[in-house]
């Protein structure tokens, strides 16, 4: 495909190295990887990824997604996942971007927009074909890092196109889960972003519930739903991932880290680390130094 080929082509042109590199387009990243890499976490917040070229995998509670060239990725809440990059090489390397979403330009083109016909089902993530209106709109945004003074002009215009495609395509009831103040899946959003805030602490479903205005079973019901996991499950991963950035990046030993994400017990803590990453903690951090290019998060 011409478009796509364009995309990649200029992804390539403005990334020469490894890894995620910001541009200009102030929500727009472009992520390169000339090698296939470890399976790694990451909270993934509400954006479009777009893969141009080499293929991925993320895993989000017992859901893997494949990405693959002209495949898109969209995401509601904030998530935690693994990532990892399968298909990648010098020659030929990965490459990707991804569009964090504006909530107000979101917002008031939801309400612009007609309603598809059918609801979606309200899992947080999920991975499409992209059509050519939506390729064309991601071109139209991408040429633009050339013309650096139609871009302040142009620039809104062309993500505002992407997020109609979004909005009028397949996807269109899932991207209004982001705007959307209403119902139990924008419950199960404040329940996230409660987590997110206390995932350090102890907490039971029930003042989870309380917080969010739920019963306990509904709660654990949509919330699964909408994550593949339980809310107790949601939150150790965001301890695990935690504690790894704790001690890869601050230095951290592994008992000192796994009390300041909340773990009463360091030899749980390794061995909920082990099972989640494959690793002991001392171990999983020393091959992640050894090979900092295994360790991009796709």
């Amino acid at each position: 495909m011409e478009t796509l080929t364009e995309i990649a082509a200029i992804i390539a042109r403005h990334v020469s190295n490894d890894g995620f590199h910001a541009t200009p387009i102030e929500r727009l990243t472009l992520v390169r990887s000339s090698t296939v890499t470890m399976p790694m976490p990451n909270v993934l917040r509400p954006q479009l990824c777009l893969v141009a070229q080499g293929r991925k995998e993320v895993t989000l509670g017992d859901r893997v997604f494949g990405y693959e060239p002209g495949r898109y990725g969209v995401v509601t809440y904030d998530l935690p996942a693994i990532g990892h990059v399968i298909e990648a090489t010098p020659g030929k390397p990965y490459l990707c971007l991804y569009l964090d979403f504006d909530p107000v330009m979101l917002g008031d083109l939801a309400l612009r927009v007609p309603r598809p016909g059918a609801p979606s089902p309200p899992i947080g993530k999920t991975v499409s074909d992209a059509g050519t209106d939506l390729l064309d709109a991601v071109l139209r945004l991408l040429r633009l890092l050339n013309d650096p003074a139609a871009l302040p002009v142009l620039g809104p215009l062309a993500e505002q196109e992407i997020l109609y495609r979004l909005l009028a395509g397949p996807e269109g009831a899932r991207m209004r889960h982001i705007t959307s103040g209403q119902g139990r899946v924008a419950q199960v959003g404040r329940a996230i972003a409660w987590i997110g805030k206390n995932f350090r602490e102890r907490f039971s479903i029930e003042r989870l519930a309380t917080e969010v205005g739920m019963s306990p079973s509904s709660l654990h019901e949509h919330f699964r739903a909408v994550t593949a996991m339980t809310p107790l499950q949601f939150q150790k991963q965001l301890r695990l991932q935690d504690a790894r950035s704790l001690m890869l990046v601050q230095d951290l030993d592994v008992t000192t880290a796994a009390l300041r994400v909340g773990y009463e017990s360091a030899s749980q803590f390794s061995r909920e680390y082990r099972r989640h990453f494959g690793e002991p903690p001392a171990r999983d951090i020393a091959r992640l130094r050894a090979s900092p290019g295994l360790a991009v998060v796709a």
